[in-house]
């Protein structure tokens, strides 16, 4: 919708800047095709469980298949939230477009209400009813490695270590699916302290600028995830724009290492960072 180069201009972007790139199963791209498209990009696959195991099962199938590095298991969205905007806009794919993972209807997600077409289809089709164990039934598909991404707590983080999750990204998956809910930022703290020697903590979420990625690094992220900048950089220019975009990113943080004293990615570290409330206190 953004760009003809898709998700393969995004993925052939972040892989020349020796980055990773997720693979939504809701693309309009299929795995075959980015794993053609961007053949030296290290590619993870975000997976859903569909209440037909089979078809969850087959993705995992396909994503081995297609050299995906590992497995990142939404594990926020049993349902999708109350997006006004998209029922009042009534949104769906534009024809042109497809779910590419799919066939037949669930490639088109059909509209039955009058709605919001993706809400309708996650609705009819994702399975509401997962729990922590469904890790272990994905464990035994697959040896690919499993990260649960919507984690926001440090008792969900410890869950994740337990059910045997490679890493967690700390994510409210874009502050989409609930209001109120804590900034990703807020509730990473809590998390690296839980597990942070135990699983690869991320995070994605509001991350706009370099200084922004500094601060997920101090408190206590390995790396981090971004989307809408990715696609703002997708729509100006494809995917040189993307590519742009992580270069600005990259030199932001790097000018803010330098400005806080920073030669390496290890200086940075958790004092660096406080939170607005400790001024309220002086």
């Amino acid at each position: 919708m953004a760009h003809p180069d898709g998700e393969i201009g995004n993925a052939r972007a972040a892989g020349k800047a020796g980055s990773i790139f997720i693979l939504s199963t809701l693309s309009t791209t299929s795995l075959e095709d980015l794993s053609a498209g961007a053949p030296d990009t290290c590619k993870w696959f975000q997976l859903y469980i569909y209440k037909d195991r089979s078809l969850t099962e087959k993705l995992v199938r396909r994503a081995e298949k297609a050299n995906f590095k590992a497995l990142v298991l939404t594990v926020d969205a049993p349902i999708f939230g109350h997006r006004r905007s998209d029922v009042r806009n009534k949104f769906s794919l534009p024809s042109h477009l497809k779910l590419a993972n799919f066939q037949g209807d669930l490639a088109n997600g059909v509209i039955t209400m009058g709605g919001s077409g993706i809400n309708e289809y996650v609705a009819s089709q994702f399975d509401a009813s997962i729990t922590w164990k469904d890790i272990a039934w994905l464990k035994q598909l697959t040896k690919l490695p499993i990260i649960a991404k919507g984690v926001l707590t440090a008792e969900d983080a410890v869950l994740a270590r337990e059910f045997g999750c490679a890493g967690v990204i700390v994510s409210n998956h874009g502050a989409r699916q609930i209001d109120t809910v804590p900034a990703s930022i807020e509730a990473l703290p809590e998390v690296a302290k839980a597990v942070g020697n135990d699983l690869v903590v991320m995070l994605d979420g509001g991350i706009m600028q370099g200084n922004d990625i500094f601060k997920a690094l101090a408190l206590g992220a390995k790396t981090v995830f971004i989307g809408r900048p990715a696609v703002y950089g997708l729509a100006y220019n494809g995917q040189s724009g993307v590519e742009q975009l992580l270069s600005v990113l990259r030199k932001d943080l790097e000018i803010t290492m330098s400005l806080t004293g920073c030669q390496t990615l290890s200086d940075i570290q958790p004092g660096m960072v406080v939170h607005e409330s400790f001024y309220s206190k002086l």
